[in-house]
């Protein structure tokens, strides 16, 4: 009797896909992913726009980029991302594919059914590949996970708190300014 013998995605396959599906690449398994949410692409645009209002006050160098955006998060074909925010300080990882090894920051909103994707898995790939902080917003539970990769903390906010940020200094985002969560 033959072993069942494990499938493997490429890249190659993630271009593949029929006009509009969109999926992710961890370690050459494909995830698939629903449309997002009205609620999901609110925060989306309010988080990004207080990024990049930001960036572009402070004269900063950074660049703050929206999902659909493709990360190659460990330069392999083995691996594709679309984090729902990432943002990248070192331009030399950008080009017009995308983004070539891990964004300093990325921001996941947390959707029906991408719990596990993003507080476990997501976690892990983002730590291990080099992310220096990222964020889980989840509006089913009102809160925000900051994890700080460079000093191996984690904290937790509520919908109601200034969450400030580790890669942009002196930068947070009041919560309370969200119309709608």
């Amino acid at each position: 009797m033959d072993a069942l013998q494990e499938q493997f995605y490429t890249i190659e396959d993630i271009y593949g896909l029929p006009d509009g599906e969109r999926a992710e690449l961890v370690d050459g398994q494909i995830y698939y992913m629903a449309p997002p949410r009205t609620r999901h692409q609110r925060l989306v645009m309010f988080i990004s726009r207080k990024i990049a209002n930001y960036i572009d006050e402070q004269k900063g160098l950074c660049e703050v980029l929206p999902a659909p955006f493709a990360v190659f998060l460990n330069k392999d074909d083995l691996n594709y991302f679309e984090p729902d925010i990432s943002v990248i300080c070192d331009r030399d990882k950008l080009d017009e594919k995308g983004c070539n090894g891990a964004p300093d920051w990325v921001v996941e909103i947390v959707s029906p059914g991408s719990n596990k994707m993003d507080y476990v898995i997501k976690t892990y790939k983002y730590m291990d590949a080099g992310v220096r902080e990222y964020w889980i917003v989840d509006p089913e539970k009102n809160k925000i996970t900051v994890h700080d990769f460079t000093g191996d903390n984690i904290n937790e906010y509520t919908c109601q708190s200034q969450v400030p940020s580790l890669v942009l200094e002196g930068f947070k985002i009041d919560f309370t300014d969200l119309q709608e969560w």
